[in-house]
């Protein structure tokens, strides 16, 4: 769970990401539906004021143990889920069928300790190896601050599909970054840690800067001024980008 200093240099940090709104003109109205997806190592109460009252922005969190309270209560809730889903997803590919089932709600809106939700939801994945019959399947609980007028079950269900596809692509460059797979980090809480830190950077290179991730890492190992101007942290490169 991140600190509370943490959460401080949080809005900061995310605030030198330009918002893809306003890269397609003026004209281009700002209240265009832009919904932030996040694991739940960003699933924090002051981020989600941040996106909705100063980003104009919508979230789409996933929920886990460091909400323990909130996890709690859409466990209890979905317990007696109907059978029948809201929205369910397959998919084929790489010798495998994919099962995606979700299931939505708004009686929770007024109940749950967390800004903005509208919608609170389960989904349940199911994937079956082709080759050997194998079942595997997990259960992974949310929140977002879309209304049922702006995201519909099923468009609540790809929007968590599309962010698991971005975590899956980003291993790779994880790997080939950080060479992530022979990492020695793996005591305690470091390996939780480090991983989300290291795909927030990631995604921040990756919005910013006109070169490649691989490159730009290579440029900012070698100055650490350099870094710290990159971030927006000095006096000096406040009010500025810094492409590295």
């Amino acid at each position: 769970m991140l600190s509370a200093d943490q959460m401080k240099t949080l809005p900061e940090l995310f605030n030198n990401i330009p918002d893809p709104r306003r890269t397609q003109g003026r004209g281009h109205r700002l209240s265009t539906i832009l919904a932030i997806t996040a694991d739940a190592l960003l699933t924090q109460r002051e981020f989600s004021r941040h996106l909705v009252e100063d980003r104009q922005a919508h979230y789409h969190f996933t929920v886990k143990g460091n909400q323990k309270t909130l996890l709690h209560d859409l466990q209890c809730f979905f317990q007696s889920k109907n059978e029948l889903a809201d929205a369910t997803e397959v998919s084929y590919g790489h010798g495998r069928i994919e099962t995606r089932k979700i299931w939505v709600t708004t009686e929770l809106n007024a109940y749950l300790d967390f800004p903005y939700v509208a919608q609170a939801f389960v989904i349940q994945r199911e994937v079956v190896n082709k080759k050997t019959g194998k079942v595997s399947g997990e259960i992974a609980y949310g929140v977002t601050s879309q209304s049922t007028y702006d995201a519909t079950a099923c468009e609540v269900l790809r929007t968590n599909r599309n962010h698991w596809c971005i975590e899956n692509s980003c291993h790779y460059i994880l790997d080939w970054v950080y060479d992530e797979d022979r990492c020695r980090i793996r005591s305690q809480y470091g390996p939780e840690n480090i991983t989300p830190l290291r795909r927030f950077a990631i995604g921040i290179i990756k919005t910013t800067s006109s070169k490649g991730v691989a490159e730009t890492m290579r440029n900012l190992t070698m100055n650490v001024r350099l870094v710290f101007d990159y971030l927006k942290m000095t006096e000096n490169s406040r009010g500025r980008c810094v492409f590295a």
